[in-house]
């Protein structure tokens, strides 16, 4: 499988790239410019489109839609629903980002109305995807205060609660459709220091998913693994999270398909 799998992860990039899709990106304030960048530069065009009045209405012309609750406002969530049921009614791919949903009672009461619109895939730190599947968690804010391993139970829990794909990102990410699974290392230390950094893999999930949106599971992992791959470039030329964050923006725009197939670290679990 892993071979197959580390191909396709290839395949997929380069498919992207000549079919770039449409992504609606309902994102927060902090990651609106960043996340952007990096749909641009694998290839995807990108549209932050959040106002109710519109949201659903722009769902259903889009090839997927991504969901981040970072910077939440009630008018905001008005178009998160619009969004995701529009994605659903059109049979549009969506993922939803849970940023810190167990914070506030606020916030738990919007990640869990936007997990009943049952999304495509749900992307996440160990500490929100516990939290989400209803353990015991460490995290504080937006920060994990656990790691991926701990996670690996709660998001096999979570994936066949929803029937959907559940990714948990860190050091060595985990994914699985509570059926299948695999592991992505790779990346650097300095990815954890930029703001947005999240944010902009939510987002290129949802590019990838929109071109493969009948294998959501092996569609994520591929863009786990571009991720990763390409933050493993960058470290190697930046000095710090400052130079790393612009740096990765041209490294993933010249990373092609063949390099992601030789650099990709996937292994099943």
């Amino acid at each position: 499988m892993t071979s197959a799998l580390v191909s396709s992860c290839g395949e997929r990039l380069d498919r992207l790239r000549r079919q770039p899709p449409l992504v609606q990106c309902i994102t927060n304030y902090v990651a609106m410019n960043y996340a952007a960048n990096v749909l641009l530069a694998a290839g995807a065009s990108p549209a932050m489109v959040h106002a109710p009045e519109e949201a659903g209405e722009f769902a259903g012309l889009a090839s997927a839609v991504t969901i981040n609750i970072g910077t939440l406002s009630s008018r905001w969530l008005e178009g998160m629903h619009a969004a995701a049921k529009a994605a659903n009614e059109n049979g549009k791919p969506w993922v939803l980002d849970p940023v810190a949903h167990f914070a506030t009672a606020f916030r738990r009461k919007a990640a869990a109305e936007l997990l009943a619109l049952k999304p495509t895939v749900i992307r996440g730190n160990a500490s929100e995807i516990m939290a989400l599947a209803g353990d015991a968690s460490s995290g504080r804010g937006v920060d994990s205060g656990d790691s991926v391993e701990r996670a690996e139970a709660s998001a096999l829990l979570l994936a066949r609660q929803t029937d959907a794909v559940v990714a948990v990102t860190g050091a060595v990410d985990f994914v699985t459709d509570g059926q299948q699974s695999a592991r992505i290392a790779g990346g650097s230390e300095w990815m954890p220091k930029v703001t947005a950094m999240g944010c902009a893999l939510t987002g290129l999930v949802g590019a990838f998913v929109a071109i493969a949106p009948t294998t959501p599971w092996e569609a994520t992992v591929s863009a786990l693994a571009c991720f990763k791959v390409a933050g493993t470039q960058t470290a190697s030329q930046s000095a710090g999270p400052g130079s790393f964050a612009w740096r990765f923006i041209d490294v993933l725009a010249a990373l092609n398909g063949d390099v992601l197939q030789a650099q990709a670290q996937v292994t099943p679990a």
